[in-house]
């Protein structure tokens, strides 16, 4: 494991922290805007100077960067508050997949607007029946001519409520198994019978949604792969989803955790004095150098050009729960004040109430503990899968939880 840059590295980085320093947008800049409009700006901004989606090649809007490069300059980019979350989807998880599986023309026509943040996509995966188990999934297309015909819905879909464009699988053959009968597409959010309905949340924001279809037509060239591959394009999008999500999302750090536990009495000692919360404030800092060195590996991997192995699936099986507990922990510490969320009341304006308030979404997202733990038990340990009783067996014949 290699922590220096090499001189080129080390370069590079420079020239990213320069122009960063020089622009990065300012309050001022940003007043009056809401959340998109600021990171449509940001995003703009960094397209036009060629600092947007940088591995990407050229002709997509990119630099044709490496992918260490890539890290580096989120790095840089990490030390400043700058608009950017509602790109991730889009960037992250749709891009590779058009890239992968699409078209020259889909290329095009719309990697450059996702670069340059112009169009916002979201992912319209998860259903109401099918838990964690995607390949369960029930919203239908039936083919009419040149178009299909989708009807169904889907839940958790995060930004479609301001997303223009999103990436769907649906079932397009209920007659064979499962993973076969699925057709991958993408399509125009602002379409006839795409019917959003934002999902209020504990945090009180509504980032999630449910989408009804009802009779809207996608035109076939707007699938991704062949008719019935949907399962193999879902997976290129699963993949980069691993690596978007990362270790579990932000929120509450030892760090922040020590600064509280330093505030607070016990027995007219500092909370850092107690054994037992010495040991949790040992214990998370044991697992942020964990995930800390465990991204270290996979960067050395990138700057080789090879692929690192699992570590985006362990980063957020212990990130997300470590989030959850080190909230809950520092809101005990603050005893009464701890119940109190207010941005101008509370200790750190509120961050561990909503780092605690959301956190269980983190250990949804993008994949459950349970999943993610299968993963790493089967793909890096070569466990035995679990038992399926459905292997093989036609989606029509699968039993639901109806009786029937």
């Amino acid at each position: 494991m290699d922590f220096a840059d090499t001189q080129e590295e080390a370069t590079f980085r420079q020239e990213a922290a320069d122009w960063l320093k020089a622009n990065v947008p300012s309050k001022q800049e940003l007043e009056g805007m809401d959340e998109i409009e600021a990171a449509k700006f940001w995003q703009k901004k960094k397209y036009d100077a060629g600092w947007a989606c940088i591995t990407w090649n050229k002709e997509f809007g990119g630099i044709g960067a490496t992918a260490i490069q890539s890290v580096i300059w989120n790095q840089e980019e990490s030390k400043y508050d700058v608009p950017q979350g509602v790109f991730q989807i889009g960037q992250g998880m749709a891009a590779p997949t058009l890239m992968t599986w699409g078209q020259p023309e889909h290329h095009e026509r719309y990697l450059p607007k996702l670069a340059s943040g112009e169009e916002i996509w979201c992912q319209l995966f998860s259903e109401p029946a099918g838990g964690s188990d995607l390949a369960a999934l029930r919203t239908k297309a039936e083919k009419d001519g040149d178009d299909w015909i989708i009807n169904g819905q889907k839940i958790w879909t995060s930004g479609a409520h301001y997303s223009d464009y999103g990436i769907l699988v649906v079932r397009t053959d209920p007659n064979v198994a499962k993973h076969k009968g699925l057709s991958y597409f993408f399509l125009d959010m602002k379409s006839p019978g795409v019917e959003i309905k934002p999902i209020k949340q504990l945090t009180g924001g509504a980032g999630f949604n449910e989408v009804y279809f009802t009779d809207v037509r996608i035109p076939d060239s707007q699938r991704l792969g062949e008719v019935g591959q949907g399962w193999q394009v879902a997976l290129t999008t699963l993949m980069n989803e691993r690596a978007a999500i990362g270790g579990g999302g932000g929120g509450v750090n030892v760090d922040l955790a020590y600064k509280i536990a330093s505030e607070v009495m016990i027995d007219g000692k500092t909370a850092t004095r107690d054994s037992a919360v010495r040991a949790k404030l040992a214990n998370w800092y044991v697992q942020e150098s964990g995930l800390k060195f465990t991204g270290y590996r996979s960067m050395t991997a990138l700057s080789k050009g090879t692929t690192p192995g699992p570590e985006n699936s362990i980063g957020k099986l212990v990130g997300a729960p470590k989030n959850q507990e080190m909230a809950s922990f520092c809101m005990d510490l603050m005893e009464m004040n701890g119940a109190i969320w207010d941005e101008e009341l509370s200790k750190e304006a509120g961050l561990v109430q909503m780092s605690y308030m959301g956190s269980p979404g983190l250990r949804i997202a993008g994949g459950t503990d349970e999943i993610m733990a299968n993963i790493i038990a089967e793909r890096v340990l070569g466990l035995p899968q679990e038992p399926r009783m459905d292997k093989g067996m036609a989606f029509t014949d699968v039993p639901t939880g109806g009786g029937s």
